[in-house]
């Protein structure tokens, strides 16, 4: 297909896609699903008269219409000067484990019998709701330069959320694990859940007010999904983001350092090679509060004229968009209990309701606490409930009280420490 491609167009690229994904379910304490899904197809792009056009099947007998779409679509297409890339050698963490990989259907129920049995020896009450997903995935890219990459991972994904009812008092929680590399982690897991579930027994009051916040791991995704927004070179190109133009300037407190690292391993965003067979490498993008640059891929880059980064992800039927492979905060130099020793008087957020909510590329985030716990003299003295929080990271951000030596892998691809922020507005209920 490449070489009929090659014929026609100045430049081909073929990428091929072997996809099985076991997925698992358990609904208030109880097994209540489990499916199997295969994905297999192939998707091409192609430079022709200086446009880029994409097409992709599911079909794997349908090249003939694969690739009449494909050059159709590069008739109506961006006209860009991209250039697939050349062969390159890129790093090479480890993304497969066969023991994983060789997971029986009967060991993945196990693994989610033991999360829900964990919950419930600390909180009998508590409706558990544990997914589990183990994928196997295998990629294959070549374009017309002679780049030739494939890459095999097997992630699995857990996801638990615990809901405990009593009256008119509801506590909710969640996390998570993804991992491509076995190590029983769904233990920690649960333990962290069960942690949770004792320090939430007491429930005490807080005033509304500016007060001291920290956040969690778990809740710090709410600092930093405006930072990837800022960061995305697409939004740079389209002239949205706020960090747009401002490379070198000291834009955030000293102690925030942001990298996008794809070469550890057991991760699912690391890998030798982006989707788009650009090499991999660790890049840092905020340096002791200071803006060192963006992620691009092919097409971003090209219509930015900067060279591309190894950021270009991608499926089937979505053509490559820059994406992090592993976005990582880099933890501080305190202890979390140093952290919570020091606070005086403040607020503990583990997790919050609606993650996005507000204005994402202006910063901007105002959210309901789903958990939440008060610190008094450095001590945390019970759960707190119907409290908000809101603010925005690029003013929020510019003074940081202590960043924790402690980080915690959230959301599959973000590697995040505990963040205390000094002063930030908390709204309690009926204010």
């Amino acid at each position: 297909m490449l070489e009929r491609l090659m014929q026609q167009a100045e430049q081909a690229e073929v990428f091929e896609i072997e996809n099985e994904s076991t997925q698992i379910g358990f609904e208030a304490n109880k097994l209540k699903s489990f499916q199997v899904e295969e994905t297999r197809g192939i998707a091409a792009r192609v430079m022709l008269d200086g446009r880029l056009g994409f097409a992709a099947s599911s079909d794997l007998s349908a090249v003939d219409r694969l690739i009449e779409n494909t050059l159709e679509s590069a008739r109506h297409g961006d006209a860009l000067p991209l250039r697939f890339p050349l062969p390159q050698p890129g790093p090479t963490p480890q993304v497969h484990d066969p023991q994983l990989a060789a997971l029986s259907t009967d060991r993945l129920i196990e693994i989610g019998q033991e999360i829900v049995d964990i919950v419930l020896a600390v909180e009998g009450g508590a409706h558990v709701n544990v997914n589990l997903e183990r994928g196997a995935r295998c990629t294959t890219l070549r374009n017309s330069a002679g780049v030739q990459v494939t890459a095999q991972k097997s992630p699995l994904t857990i996801t638990v959320a615990t809901e405990r009812v009593e009256g008119d008092d509801v506590v909710l929680m969640f996390d998570y694990l993804t991992t491509t590399r076995w190590d029983e982690g769904h233990r920690d897991l649960a333990g962290r859940i069960a942690d949770k579930l004792r320090l939430a027994r007491r429930v005490t009051t807080l005033a509304p007010g500016r007060l001291p916040v920290l956040f969690s791991p778990t809740a710090a995704l709410v600092l930093a999904l405006p930072i990837t927004e800022g960061l995305d070179g697409k939004n740079v190109y389209r002239g949205i983001s706020p960090l747009a133009g401002r490379i070198g300037e000291q834009l955030f407190d000293q102690k925030l350092a942001v990298i996008d690292d794809p070469t550890i391993d057991g991760r699912p965003g690391s890998g030798s090679h982006d989707a788009e067979g650009v090499p991999h490498q660790q890049r840092a993008l905020i340096d002791g509060g200071v803006l060192q640059g963006f992620i691009y891929d092919l097409k971003t880059a090209a219509q930015a004229n900067v060279e591309p980064t190894g950021n270009g992800q991608r499926d089937l039927f979505r053509p490559p968009t820059p994406e992090f492979s592993n976005l990582v905060i880099q933890g501080g130099e305190t202890p979390l209990a140093a952290v919570i020793a020091g606070i005086k008087k403040g607020l503990l957020v583990e997790n919050v309701l609606g993650i996005g909510q507000g204005n994402v590329i202006t910063g901007e985030f105002s959210n309901n606490l789903s958990l939440a716990f008060l610190i008094e003299g450095g001590e945390i003295v019970g759960r707190v409930k119907d409290v908000s929080i809101a603010g925005n990271i690029y003013q929020d951000l510019r003074q940081i009280e202590a960043v924790s030596q402690e980080s915690q892998w959230v959301y599959g691809r973000f590697c995040l420490p505990y963040v205390l922020l000094p002063e930030l507005n908390v709204v309690t209920k009926g204010e």
